[in-house]
């Protein structure tokens, strides 16, 4: 092994996972990404990846920074869903140790990952892989990861990490500048830096909608963190948790890696954040916009051209948090409603983007929605459309979260419900970049509404045309609603608040 060519294993596992929503399967990780060896390097160094952007921050801050050798692994990821299929889990960990160890040794090794994982089986996969490349690897090899700050965060995770890395915004629009901070911390590390990390959990469950960090409590929490990273503190990270896992893990967690092996620093930073969380817990309840009050909002503004335009988010329908991308209570109402001037998207409905293809641009006919899916909210809907362009589906993001990142809706058509233009897409994903609507020649500053499947994503990328006071997040059914008391919960602890409020916290004894 060599300091002035470290040798880095480089591996990624990525997934957000929905207790609610179907498994997620082999297939789905082909749709998205499940890349081996050299085309990792190749994708990292593209300048468009196709992989989570923290891999290409961490390449490009390795590569100004000094040599070194990539030793890649695995990268596989896929959109959010249910639990990870046993069989494609337990193949993947065997592939990672097997892989790992016949590469020994290495200098180090980076993580891309999300940190929300379920799989058949296991509630803490993420758990399972940290403990895994520990045991491989040694005690004394510098591990690195980069999480989403939704991840769920489990002691076995922390405790086989050197540096745990945490997003720092939402939307999610710095994850390549945290690969960046990765390599920052590996470089650090590859000298001899020893590190200790402590992390303090709350039973705090805040809805997904109240973890904006432009301004709020959530955004308050990080940049109080950030202040005290200096000295010992090698980095804070204030982990929100991905309600919908149902998940022992599940609770708002602070996160502190300390150096010079602190763990005392660490502790007691751990927990004066959690405190200062536990403080303004009922600053995490956010109000949402009726549906009926949403169409008679969207209305109004089409027919008075003096008011701003605005932004519907379909929010209880995130492909992001698991969500379909298929429902219909909105899309049925502003069309009962006979509202003008509307772009929706996007509709994930490969049949109909199928049947739309067959008939080619300019045919008139019957759109049937939700023929091929029965989930308990993917309602079907029929309405008279006229197909008005089609696409392949694929664009290189230009904004906010995809900005320079490969993507593919699959094959894909916009209708014309007269009035209410639809994207529909044949791969699931929300919506969250321009390009999804402007690759069909759509304008997206000439709309007097546009309809969003996303939770909050889509403020990175369409944050040139709304500002947030354009925005009202409805409140429809749906698989990742931000109301919690709509779901039956099976291994979220309890009591935890917002969803009991009687609860109670008791800070722990640290050190």
């Amino acid at each position: 092994m060599s300091q002035d060519n470290p040798r880095i294993a480089v591996l990624g596992f990525a997934i957000e996972c929905n207790r609610f929503s179907p498994v997620t399967t082999a297939e789905d990780f082909e749709h998205d990404v499940d890349i081996r060896g050299n085309r990792i390097v190749s994708e990292a160094r593209s300048g468009k990846s196709i992989t989570m952007p923290d891999l290409p921050g961490f390449f490009d801050e390795m590569d100004r920074t000094g040599n070194w050798t990539p030793v890649p692994l695995r990268v596989s990821l896929a959109q959010p869903g249910g639990p990870v299929e046993e069989h494609f889990f337990k193949a993947y960990l065997a592939e990672i140790e097997a892989g790992l160890k016949s590469v020994l040794p290495v200098d180090a090794i980076f993580v891309s990952c999300h940190g929300a994982a379920l799989a058949q089986g296991t509630d803490d996969p993420d758990g399972d892989l940290f403990e895994i490349l520990r045991r491989a690897a040694g005690p004394d090899v510098p591990i690195v990861s980069v999480f989403d700050l939704h991840a769920n965060v489990s002691r076995r995770m922390i405790d086989n990490l050197s540096v745990f890395v945490g997003y720092l915004e939402n939307p999610h629009v710095d994850i390549y500048e945290r690969g960046v901070e990765a390599a920052k911390h590996m470089r650090e590390l590859l000298t001899g830096t020893r590190t200790a990390i402590e992390m303090v959990k709350l039973p705090l469950v805040p809805p997904q909608i109240a973890l904006l960090t432009a301004k709020g409590p959530y955004a308050d929490l990080i940049n109080y963190g950030q202040t005290k990273v200096g000295g010992d503190i090698l980095n804070v990270s204030v982990m929100a948790g991905f309600a919908y896992s149902d998940s022992p893990k599940n609770g708002l967690t602070a996160v502190v890696t300390a150096r010079n092996g602190n763990r005392k620093a660490a502790g007691d930073l751990a927990l004066d954040i959690a405190q200062r969380a536990w403080g303004m817990r009922e600053r995490f309840k956010r109000e949402m916009t009726t549906l009926a009050d949403a169409v008679q909002l969207a209305g109004s503004v089409s027919r008075d051209k003096r008011r701003k335009p605005i932004v519907l988010a379909d929010v209880a329908d995130n492909p992001g948090g698991g969500g379909r991308g298929n429902t219909t209570y909105l899309l049925r109402a502003l069309k009962g409603a006979k509202v003008q001037g509307v772009i929706f998207g996007v509709f994930n409905d490969a049949a109909l983007a199928a049947k739309a293809h067959e008939l080619g641009e300019g045919a008139i006919f019957n759109a049937s929605f939700n023929t091929q899916e029965h989930q308990e909210f993917s309602l079907p809907f029929d309405c008279e459309a006229k197909v008005v362009k089609l696409s392949d589906g694929q664009y290189v993001g230009r904004r906010g979260v995809l900005r320079n990142v490969s993507a593919d809706m699959g094959p894909s058509a916009l209708l014309d419900l007269g009035g209410i233009l639809v994207v529909v897409i044949s791969i699931r994903c929300q919506c969250m970049d321009p390009r999804q609507f402007e690759m069909f020649g759509l304008d997206i500053a000439q709309a007097r509404t546009v309809v969003v499947k996303s939770r909050g994503h889509f403020r990175g990328g369409f944050d040139e045309f709304f500002k947030p006071e354009q925005i009202y997040e409805v409140d429809c059914p749906g698989l990742t609603s931000p109301v919690l008391a709509n779901f039956t919960w099976t291994k979220l602890p309890r009591p935890v608040y917002p969803l009991d409020e009687e609860t109670t916290w008791n800070p722990p004894l640290i050190g």
